[in-house]
């Protein structure tokens, strides 16, 4: 190769000069020969061609040509071998790779990760290069899916999820009863209507960008995060535009993931496409500002009595902050919410909040200095008022169906709204009880001429469908937003006589023990009852245990059981038999039958009956009071108990609600839930005692005239309660009468006597209680078609309880009767008192009392218990509450009789 061709030397060096002199080193052959040619000159020597010095190999190495040359940049030979490996000199593959030597070096990828021509931990730190491009991509691929998001979202519709907020219920023929908020509570306003300062109040404290954001505001968002992690208090970090969208165009309030992407889609969808007043309005048309009120009008109502459009920016400022929970900002305080929110704490957290508000107008430049300066007092709002739409007895119907709607289903959350709730009530029947019980106190009850006696008077009754257990009509006070408790629900009152049907019925069911077994075995020799059974009638009786003994309770003391008006049952040496101790409300016979029965037993068949064992209404059964009626169950239960007995045993619970709708979809539907309480033998005779009460005892004045009626008069210790419960085949009613302050701001709930409430000496189930429950009966039936009751078949053993004994010769001589309150009046031989031949009153022929209407020897005049029939009965009924009697002491605990 010629001179010129060859490359001159390089110099010596580090870096690249001395990379590239390493590559260029000959090998192979070569090099060997230039190896040998240092010991001695080359024959070949160019020095003899230009005239210059010879150079030894080190300094000038040869070269066979430009692809030796190249392969010996490269590192060698054509291929390279495994690392490690090659023939001596030659680098391996790992060195080529490394591009500092010998062997081929590796070839760049597409994505050069991890890095070419790198190592240790350099090889995975991304270049510049790369970092760019990932990010890029990723701003690439988020600019699509938001634009797709955005493309694909559709804005609900906003009628559709505004008319949800409300809840509306049904009668029971599907017409609106009534839209909890419906024009009072929920009004619809134009943006025009809207004062300026109520949309400067809540751009100040909810959204200052409003006006320029475009839905949503990321700083906003990063501010209110940093503020809320600092303790210190701050605007939210949503927008008007996505509360708005939350409130409007949203029925899914959850907290998830998915949910928070579609609001705030939904919200930049609708920043881009409404006009901000469509905003501001639709937001204030649709928050809720606590007390029932959705939208500015119904809360401008609410609060201060006007309309939007006259509120001042004070008021504005209030009702703003009320949107940052009115739970907590309501001076009214909501403490059945959360005990925390007091009035106090609550008026202070609104103070500060309306301050804040009003400031930060100013700061906004939204209000002028001077005029903030004119609101330095607080503009306390008017006290908290009942829904008008909610009054007479709308609201008792309401909070009837809500409770059972919320037991029936867990899932239901009244509060959001949006709910289609179908009741059982039945308007007509509501009407007719509402207009009977209103007639009877007009009439009777005067707290102005007698104020010490008809102060406090409280009626409650409830009406339920035998064969389905719908409530089909309630009474629960005067006025629902005058009188708060509902008086068909539980309310303390006990019922008295009326629980004597479920000691009868467990004493048909389950039997008398046998006074010669020990307890542990008492339960396996038992004697099916007859109401035929005999026991005494004797006032001031000592209750026995059943095997005998003398009961007693801790401190020692026996158990003398009087009678109403301490009247004595003749022939007290031969006792009475249960069907006339029921009918005249005989106490000592039932209260005797229940120790002998077992007052656990009588427990358990009134709650097989429908009664419910809570502490609030079942009272304890350790005592013998509990057989006359110490629990106090509510009208709703006793009229759902009866009606066990008038469908011959079977039982359903009273319910208000057929079926609840939420967006079109049913979510709850009642199911019939019947079930075997009694044997049909059992109940069937029950109803046929019952029957004799009406006909000819202390239940006269509930008779209908050509229909079968079944009923129990109820008058309490104290004369504190009374009560009528009675059926036909068709309705169970139930009405009760105390007196009780049980107002909100009463301090001391107490039930008070009612000796000579009404110009009554005594009040009892057959005054006022048992006309109520006739007036409202003959309306509801109507003219339906008269039923009759199944006709009983014979059931259990003539017994004798309480000391009596079968004798075969009656005492020819009655005992004397007690001190009567009447002594002088006659008796009166009307037809109405003489004993009918029916079943139900035939006699035994150790009943020499059958066919007696009451009192001592028969004696009508003395009157039975809750006050028996009048003296005189007529063709018209006697005034309610006539004739003597009506309960008397009931013992320590218990019931008077009737």
């Amino acid at each position: 190769m010629s001179e010129h061709r060859r490359k001159p030397p390089q110099p010596q060096g580090g870096g690249r000069a001395a990379a590239r002199r390493a590559a260029q080193q000959p090998s192979g052959r070569r090099a060997a020969r230039q190896a040998a040619g240092s010991q001695e000159p080359s024959a070949q020597s160019p020095s003899g061609s230009h005239g210059s010095t010879s150079a030894s190999p080190a300094e000038e190495p040869a070269y066979g040509g430009r692809a030796e040359a190249r392969r010996a940049q490269r590192g060698g030979g054509r291929r390279r071998a495994p690392d490690g490996a090659g023939p001596p000199g030659g680098p391996g593959r790992r060195a080529g790779r490394g591009g500092a030597g010998g062997g081929r070096p590796g070839k760049k990828r597409f994505v050069d990760y991890p890095r070419f021509g790198r190592h240790g931990w350099r090889r995975w730190v991304p270049s510049w290069k790369l970092v760019t491009a990932c990010s890029l991509g990723c701003f690439g691929l988020l600019i699509a899916f938001i634009g797709i998001a955005y493309y694909l979202v559709a804005i609900p519709d906003v009628a559709k999820a505004a008319t949800a907020q409300n809840n509306v219920y049904y009668w029971s023929d599907n017409t609106e009863m009534v839209a909890t908020g419906g024009e009072i509570n929920r009004q619809i306003i134009t943006y025009e209507q809207i004062p300026a300062a109520m949309r400067f109040a809540v751009i100040s404290a909810e959204n200052k960008t409003f006006e320029t954001d475009s839905g949503v505001d990321p700083q906003g968002i990063a501010r209110a995060l940093v503020n809320m992690a600092k303790g210190g208090q701050t605007q939210g970090g949503s927008t008007i535009t996505q509360q708005y969208v939350k409130n409007a165009r949203l029925d899914d309030q959850s907290q998830t993931i998915s949910r928070k992407f579609k609001e705030l889609f939904i919200s930049i969808k609708v920043g881009a496409t409404r006009p901000k007043s469509e905003i501001m309005a639709g937001y204030l048309n649709t928050a809720y500002y606590g007390r029932g009120a959705y939208g500015l009008q119904a809360a401008a109502r609410t609060y201060y009595s006007k309309d939007a459009k006259d509120l001042d920016p004070s008021q504005c400022a209030f009702l703003a902050s009320l949107l940052k929970g009115a739970t907590y900002f309501d001076p009214a305080g909501a403490p059945e919410i959360d005990p925390a929110a007091t009035a106090e704490q609550n008026t202070k957290n609104a103070k500060e909040r309306w301050g804040w508000i009003l400031d930060q107008e100013v700061k906004d430049k939204h209000l002028a200095q001077a005029e903030r300066d004119k609101y330095r007092t607080f503009p306390m709002p008017d006290k908290p008022k009942k829904n008008a739409n909610l009054s007479g007895q709308i609201g008792y119907l309401v909070s009837l169906a809500q409770a059972s709607a919320k037991n029936s289903n867990p899932d239901i959350n009244l509060a959001k709204g949006g709910y289609r709730i179908y009741t059982t009530f039945d308007k007509k029947k509501v009407q007719e009880m509402e207009g009977v019980v209103k007639k009877v106190r007009e009439k009777n009850i005067d707290p102005k001429k007698r104020p010490e006696k008809d102060t406090f008077v409280q009626f409650g009754a409830a009406s339920v469908d035998v064969k389905t257990g719908a409530i089909v009509a309630i009474y629960g006070g005067e006025d629902a937003t005058k009188h708060f408790t509902n008086n068909a629900d539980e309310t303390g009152a006990q019922v008295g006589s009326t629980f004597k049907p479920f000691v009868l019925a467990a004493a048909m069911q389950y039997g008398k023990r046998d006074p010669s077994k020990p307890a542990s075995q008492s339960d396996s020799s038992r004697t099916p009852v007859s109401p035929d059974s005999i026991y005494s009638g004797k006032n001031k009786l000592k209750i026995k245990n059943y095997d005998g003994t003398v009961w007693k309770d801790e401190h020692g003391g026996e158990w003398l059981q009087t009678n109403d008006g301490n009247q004595s049952y003749n022939p007290p040496s031969f006792g009475i038999d249960l069907r006339y101790a029921m009918q005249e409300s005989v106490n000592s016979p039932y209260v005797q039958l229940g120790m002998d029965v077992g007052t656990d037993k009588v427990k358990q068949a009134a709650m097989a009956a429908g009664l419910r064992d809570n502490k609030t209404s079942m009272a304890s059964s350790s005592v013998p009071s509990f057989s006359i009626g110490t629990s106090s169950p509510s009208a709703i239960r006793m009229a759902g108990a009866y009606a066990t007995f008038a469908a011959s045993g079977t039982q359903r619970d009273p319910y208000s609600v057929t079926k609840v709708v939420k967006s079109g979809a049913t979510i709850y539907e009642h199911k019939d839930d019947a079930k075997s309480a009694f044997p049909a033998a059992v109940a069937n005779n029950v109803t046929d005692v019952l029957k004799g009460v009406v006909d000819k005892g202390t239940g006269t004045n509930a008779k209908l005239s050509g229909r079968q009626v079944a009923g129990k008069t109820g008058t309490t210790d104290g004369n504190r309660s009374a009560w009528f419960v009675g059926y036909t085949p068709k309705y169970s009613t139930a009405v009760g009468m105390y007196r009780l302050d049980d107002n909100e701001t009463s301090k001391k709930r107490e039930f008070l006597s009612m000796f000579g409430t009404g110009n009554q000496e005594k009040i009892h189930g057959a005054s006022f209680p048992s006309t109520i429950w006739h007036d409202y009966m003959q309306e509801a039936l109507g003219g339906s078609p008269a039923e009759s009751f199944p006709t009983p078949e014979k059931i259990g053993d003539k017994v004798y309880g309480g000391g009596m004994s079968p004798s075969p010769t009656p005492s020819p001589t009655p005992s004397a009767p007690s001190p009567s309150p009447s002594p002088s009046i006659k008796p009166s031989p009307t037809p109405s008192l003489t004993p009918s031949p029916t079943p139900s009153a035939s006699c035994s022929k150790w009943d020499w009392t059958c066919g007696n209407t009451g009192g001592a020897n028969g004696d009508p005049a003395t009157g039975g218990t809750d006050g028996g029939p009048p003296p005189s009965p007529s063709p018209s009924r006697s005034k309610p509450g006539s004739g003597p009697g009506g309960g008397g002491t009931g013992g320590w605990f218990g019931d008077t009789g009737g």
